[in-house]
């Protein structure tokens, strides 16, 4: 399914949410679109967990691969 598609179907039933219910409805429907959003990025590995919290010290996660490149790695 392309990105299309689900866009598409999407504005539909927030569309028929509207049509056929009311604005509770329609928050509804768009408040479950985005937590099923997030499980399916969450699942097909776009989104890390970690995204959503940040660090105490506030300083910025780097992965391993990105210290070396910067040649900031010590073993």
């Amino acid at each position: 399914m392309t990105k299309a598609v689900v866009g598409l179907a999407a504005g539909m039933a927030l569309g028929f949410a509207a049509y056929f219910g009311d604005f509770w409805a329609f928050l509804l429907v768009l408040v479950l679109g985005a937590v099923g959003l997030v499980i399916g990025l969450l699942v097909e590995g776009t989104l890390e967990p970690g995204d959503f919290v940040r660090r105490r010290d506030d300083q910025e996660r780097m992965r391993d691969d990105q210290r070396r490149a910067r040649r900031d790695w010590r073993q």
